[in-house]
């Protein structure tokens, strides 16, 4: 039987407090499994930016990332919060490493086509291009990956990458050596059925239920990406997932999940 492997997204709400970053990273030191971390840092990019004068340009919700932008998320992702991240890990007795993509070649990319638009210095990954050895290695050696959201086009250019989509690449990329389970934790208590309700959490959510709860309504409009990446990851390997509060972070380690288990 596989080890459980416990893939970890933390959102930007967290990354933003530090007294919610302390309390979650206290609650991931404590987990007795192999973990990784993958974070963001946006808005802390976007705040470290304006006081350089880069601004910050978005479209559709998308960070545009010219030449300016890619030196400001480098500095910020792979420096400021990484590090930020590795030495509290560290000071509570987690043995973590702070990567990139580009680090011991563990994720290449391909920066992102020009089609209607341009998003500059954007990497788009290959779940199988990821060398999934390399963590196999690192994660028996006791370390915990701590993952900023960029990679590399292999030709010397850092690559800025969405944090969930390097979570769900990392969990596919290890589903051959371990029964992973991907975690995407935000301020939220999971998928709910009344977005005005945050006591409307359904529990589980299955490819039957899925459609029927399309069909009827129950699911904003804005979830929908993230339910439709986790069944993605599931159909390559992946052995469940769940998207939960990242207050729940432990219970979520268990069998006894607090949030929306996909599988």
């Amino acid at each position: 039987m596989k080890q459980p492997l416990f893939v970890i997204k933390i959102g930007g709400n967290v990354i933003d407090d530090e007294a919610k970053l302390a309390s979650f990273l206290h609650d991931f030191a404590s987990i007795q499994h192999p973990c990784i971390l993958v974070h963001g840092g946006g808005k802390i990019a976007t705040r470290i930016g304006d006081q350089m004068g880069v601004a910050s340009n978005y479209v559709d919700g998308r960070r545009i990332t010219d030449d300016d932008t890619i030196d400001i998320v480098t500095m910020v992702y792979g420096g400021l919060v990484n590090k930020k991240i590795v030495a509290q890990l560290q000071a509570l007795g987690c043995n973590a490493i702070g990567l990139t993509g580009a680090d011991a070649n563990i994720m290449p990319a391909a920066k992102r086509p020009v089609k209607t638009i341009d998003y500059g210095w954007v990497g788009d990954v290959a779940p199988n291009q990821i060398s999934a050895t390399t963590l196999q290695g690192l994660l028996q050696l006791g370390l915990q990956p701590v993952f900023a959201p960029l990679t590399h086009d292999s030709t010397g250019h850092i690559l800025n990458t969405n944090a969930d989509t390097i979570a769900s690449s990392l969990a596919i990329a290890l589903s051959e050596y371990y029964n992973v389970r991907l975690l995407y934790c935000f301020e939220k208590k999971g998928v709910l059925e009344n977005v005005d309700d945050d006591n409307s959490v359904i529990a589980s959510i299955t490819r039957h239920n899925y459609q029927q709860l399309k069909d009827e309504g129950k699911l904003f409009a804005g979830i929908l990406p993230k339910i439709d990446n986790a069944f993605a990851a599931i159909e390559a390997g992946v052995h469940e997932v769940l998207i939960g509060h990242a207050d729940d972070l432990l219970q979520n380690t268990t069998e006894s999940t607090s949030g929306t288990l996909i599988k």
